[in-house]
């Protein structure tokens, strides 16, 4: 059976390649596509082509643009002041959906590929703030103190974002090292 429908098949493997998308997922979203609804099968095929033709990374923070430069980089009104590093441009989406954040991004990726004379060039345009919006862990602290460290020379204070124990979550499910960082940095009530 599988020989007779190669292309099918061929459309679930390749959907399967996506994130978060199991065996079963991939097989009803390429049937929809296919079977149910072509436009949308369509209408999907066109969007991705668009996209991957026209979408790159900002020059100054490495976020996703279709411009040299991106369009926070570009808007004026944001607090030049304040840089946030986040570990992906996809980070940057989250914040900007729901208008966490109205500063300047700067895109870490890794640290082998960290444009430090990027970095540099945000920082000495008049940050008084890096705050570091990254995923906790004991490499995240570590690559914390490497950037602070090559930031040394400038005049700047450094924050991350709060962690600890999530709303709605009990103590039972929670990590060690979230568990043991709430306690530790605990706050008067």
């Amino acid at each position: 059976m599988r020989g007779s429908l190669d292309k099918f098949n061929k459309l679930v493997d390749a959907l399967q390649e996506l994130p978060t998308i199991g065996k079963k997922s991939a097989t009803r979203l390429a049937y929809h596509m296919v079977m149910k609804d072509s436009f949308v099968g369509m209408k999907i095929s066109h969007a991705i082509e668009e996209a991957l033709g026209s979408l790159k990374l900002c020059s100054s923070c490495g976020g996703m643009s279709e411009d040299e430069l991106c369009f926070i980089c570009c808007d004026e009104s944001r607090d030049e002041t304040l840089l946030c590093i986040v570990e992906n441009a996809k980070d940057i989406l989250l914040l900007e959906e729901n208008r966490l954040f109205d500063g300047r991004y700067f895109v870490l990726e890794s640290l082998e590929e960290l444009n430090l004379s990027g970095l540099q060039m945000l920082v000495s345009s008049g940050v008084k703030e890096v705050v570091f919006a990254l995923t906790p862990s004991i490499a995240n602290d570590a690559v914390m103190l490497y950037i602070e460290d090559k930031l040394s020379n400038f005049n700047i204070n450094y924050s991350k974002i709060a962690q600890g124990v999530p709303t709605g979550v009990s103590l039972e499910n929670i990590d060690l090292l979230s568990l043991s960082r709430a306690l530790t940095d605990r706050v008067k009530v």
